[in-house]
């Protein structure tokens, strides 16, 4: 597919409606007001139509206007309506999408080969026009050439949908006016409106809990794990490469870690979460030290969750169980990613089921109360049937959380960077069906929907979502989704968020252990620039 612009706004707006309707097309963008990006006639002819379009229409009902594409560079007028355009697919490759910009109107037009489509809002604001009209034409128009093709989460592209029904909420909206707007401006299915509204007040209920003003989050990054998941684009190396020098790291982790003790002296520390990587890839002296180090240095009183990631079951032992059960922590996480044990071989997780179980059995006898479990559906060669097996399995651990995740293969992970290996792979595209079996399966062990996200290239479009039984909620994974609360964060690769009621500015790590290492200086300074004022 092509972008043509007469000035490139918006892109990544378009692009994300492009990835949900068009999955695994390759997009050119051409800025038709940039130096040397020359567009050929056909090209032209749509983006000048866009513009005559907008103009002649002068209207703000984004109406989607149907012409031959074929007498598009002739100048005839557009033909009303697109019910006759039949169900047959467009072909990607041939698809040219124009968007023209004015201070008073946008117009789109697109055109697959032998049918056009075109469609015009005018501004909405003084600053010109907003995406939300650009959005929804851009949704419409794809709509028509795929056939109806419909995306339960309508125009919406972030990955954060929750903050808008969250936002409304604190306006004072009820859950009608709410699904009204959403539905409205948005363009989002009945389904995910009422799963949105329904996160919302839980999440809004928890958040209650804490002190926005003097209250911060703090993560510690452990970025290290047994091998690297063929889906993986986390921070993480494999632990045997930085077996010798995980002394240097502990100490850099223990300085900046001993910064935020003194900046933040005095603040309520509500909730930290360990996460990488696999924290407990660490052997149990040095999850002793770091636990110890945050134990005896940071006031502890108005703590209201400590998470250890414990993601692969084959870096969980008892004695490691035992340096955790010594502290405050009271939420970890176990997580198969499935129960199918040849996925589990395919994607490199070097564990087997039944160490999945054990795991999960030591942790129970350790004493936690609060144990998550994450999956992830559309994995390679998995269907609806291994998805309901793996439900059926996690059902009888009996779990107090799950976290259900919709594969997003990113740039990253070797499932893209080594597409001639696995390229050949199976990836179900229906993930809507797993979903629900993944929803059947959390209500019926009492958990309830509590946070959401989404990201960039998922499985048919969907969403990851965190269920839990009543009480047992991962509060840091709210905070990290609606942005509320500062969050500082320690270790290679992560990036601390501060919150302030108008505006949110980051500090990021460098990603490199070796950088992080030598620079550790450098990187409690930019926290120690983040938090001047």
């Amino acid at each position: 597919m092509k972008l043509i612009f007469n000035e490139v706004r918006y892109e990544y707006d378009i692009r994300g409606l492009i990835t949900a309707f068009f999955p695994g097309t390759t997009v050119e963008t051409k800025d038709a007001g940039a130096e040397g990006r020359e567009l050929t006639g056909r090209e032209r002819a749509l983006l000048d139509k866009a513009c005559a379009y907008g103009m002649e229409k002068g209207s703000v009902s984004e109406e989607i206007m149907e012409f031959s594409d074929a007498r598009a560079a002739e100048g005839e007028s557009c033909i009303e309506g697109c019910s006759d355009i039949g169900t047959g697919q467009a072909d990607s490759s041939e698809i040219i999408f124009c968007v023209f910009y004015s201070d008073a109107y946008t117009a789109v037009c697109a055109a697959d080969g032998s049918r056009g489509w075109c469609s015009a809002a005018f501004a909405d604001s003084e600053e010109g026009m907003e995406k939300n009209p650009l959005k929804r034409m851009t949704y419409r128009i794809f709509s028509c050439m795929t056939g109806g093709k419909q995306h339960p989460w309508g125009t919406l592209t972030g990955i954060r949908p929750v903050k808008l029904p969250m936002a409304m909420l604190e306006q004072g909206l009820s859950d009608e006016e709410i699904a009204g707007k959403l539905k409205k401006e948005y363009l989002i299915g009945d389904e995910k409106c009422g799963l949105s509204i329904q996160i919302a007040h839980k999440e809004r209920a928890l958040l209650d809990l804490l002190d926005y003003e003097d209250g911060y989050s703090l993560y510690v990054g452990i970025p290290f794990c047994p091998t690297t998941c063929l889906y993986c684009s986390f921070t993480s190396y494999p632990y045997s490469r930085w077996e010798k020098r995980m002394e240097e790291y502990v100490t850099a982790l223990e300085k900046e870690l001993q910064f935020v003790q003194e900046r933040f002296a005095g603040k309520k520390l509500n909730t930290i979460y360990f996460g990488g990587g696999t924290p407990t890839t660490l052997p149990p002296v040095y999850l002793d030290r770091i636990l110890g180090r945050i134990t005896d240095g940071f006031d502890l009183s108005d703590l209201k969750e400590w998470t250890v990631e414990g993601g692969r079951p084959d870096s969980i032992t008892p004695e490691k169980l035992a340096v955790l059960r010594r502290y405050p922590v009271d939420r970890i996480s176990i997580n198969p990613q499935t129960m199918k044990q040849e996925t589990l071989d395919l994607i490199g997780r070097r564990h087997t089921v039944e160490e999945v179980k054990r795991a999960f059995y030591m942790a129970r006898e350790a004493g936690f109360d609060n144990i998550n479990m994450d999956l992830i559906i559309g994995l390679p060669q998995e269907h609806a049937e291994d998805v309901a097996h793996t439900m059926e399995e996690i059902q009888a651990l009996e779990p107090d959380n799950l976290t259900v995740h919709t594969l997003a293969v990113k740039r990253a992970s070797r499932l893209n960077t080594e597409k001639e290996q696995y390229g050949h792979l199976y990836l179900e595209q229906n993930t809507s069906a797993m979903m629900d079996i993944t929803a059947r399966g959390a209500a019926q062990m009492g958990m309830e929907p509590y946070y959401l996200y989404r990201q960039k290239n998922m499985s048919g479009n969907l969403e990851n979502v965190g269920y839990a039984k009543p009480g047992k909620e991962g509060i840091y994974n709210i905070l990290i989704m609606e942005e509320k609360q500062t969050i500082v964060a320690c270790g290679a690769g992560s990036v601390t968020k501060r919150v302030d009621p108008d505006h949110i500015e980051r500090a990021s790590n460098v990603k490199d252990i070796e950088q992080y290492l030598t620079r550790i200086d450098e990187m409690i300074e930019r926290k120690r620039n983040l938090f001047l004022q």
